[in-house]
């Protein structure tokens, strides 16, 4: 009797073990799949209009951070270029209350609400390219760029020191802050005419060819843009015109006409930076206590000209 009810408790036991264990397995699982169901997630919206060569290399900064750091990553344009369309799309993004967004900033005017409204609903919101200057009063952690207004003035001041003594600055987003910074701080080293050149790479050859047709006594030209520094040059190659041009970014076609000694350099802001660090700084922000870096991060400038071309031509429009 006694060898029986020993069984019995054995058994009894086991089967115990085995419902406990289960219970351990299946909390594990709905843990994991709730872990899995509320991963870190990111979104990022800026203002390219998919026609520049710039933004796809700050999409692929991005979702290579994302993918080091476990995230999910959402990239974001509006192909209309209209910034009223970009606010409405940062606050559709906010609504569905995202980890952290990453916000480019052309127009602190037209997206400032935006952005403040992100911040008031708890999102961190971190700037990147441009709007340096209002990024901290909109309450967002930081920002990530180069400081344009001195970018354009380093470029202006080593055109001047090359022999340039008028210029243009052809310009694809008159809106744009960063842009008309960069012209304008090129504008502190020589005397600087503003042309709109527009984004649309077929219309640049024949706005850019306009402009120089009505100012023939300018001998240097900015482009701030790497679609634009081609467009530009093709312009000055039609016309037949010898002037000192510089730009901004890279792109294979930009590297091409600096090796060929139609560009003197171009002013590279290292943008696989600006899309990648916010995300980095945002997943550190979010799991690491509140990490954050202790002033915004600097991208550039920095000169690219046949001296380092060969270093980095390799590298324009993939990871620069």
């Amino acid at each position: 009797m006694f060898g029986f009810d020993f069984k019995i408790e054995y058994y009894a036991l086991v089967i115990i073990k085995e419902e406990l264990m289960k219970k351990i397995i299946l909390t594990i699982l709905v843990s994991f799949l709730s872990l899995s169901a509320f991963a870190e997630r990111i979104v990022m919206v800026t203002h390219g209009e998919g026609k520049d060569p710039f933004w796809p290399v700050v999409q692929k900064g991005g979702e290579d951070a994302a993918r080091h750091v476990g995230a999910d990553f959402e990239y974001i344009f509006n192909p209309s270029g209209d910034l009223g369309d970009m606010a409405k799309s940062i606050a559709a993004a906010a609504a569905t209350q995202p980890d952290g967004m990453v916000v480019s900033l052309p127009d602190p005017e037209a997206l400032g609400q935006a952005i403040k409204d992100a911040v008031a609903a708890g999102i961190p919101v971190i700037t990147m390219n441009s709007g340096l200057e209002s990024s901290a009063s909109l309450g967002a952690l930081m920002h990530v760029g180069q400081p344009e207004f001195l970018a354009g003035q380093k470029a202006g001041e080593r055109a001047k020191a090359e022999g340039a003594t008028k210029a243009l600055c052809m310009i694809q987003e008159a809106y744009n802050t960063a842009l008309t910074d960069r012209c304008g701080g090129y504008a502190t080293a020589l005397p600087t005419t503003n042309v709109d050149t527009s984004n649309d790479p077929a219309s640049i050859p024949t706005r850019a060819a306009a402009g120089l047709q009505a100012n023939p006594d300018v001998d240097a030209v900015l482009s701030v843009g790497p679609h634009v520094c081609s467009g530009v040059q093709a312009a000055i190659d039609d016309l037949g015109m010898s002037v000192h041009h510089s730009c901004f970014d890279l792109s294979p076609e930009v590297m091409d006409l600096i090796n060929s000694g139609k560009v003197a350099y171009t002013i590279d802001q290292q943008q696989r930076l600006q899309g990648y660090m916010p995300v980095v700084v945002l997943h550190l922000y979010n799991n690491g206590a509140g990490l954050l870096p202790g002033a915004n991060i600097p991208s550039g400038p920095g000169f690219v000209d046949k001296s380092n071309a060969s270093s980095v031509s390799a590298l324009a429009g993939i990871d620069r």
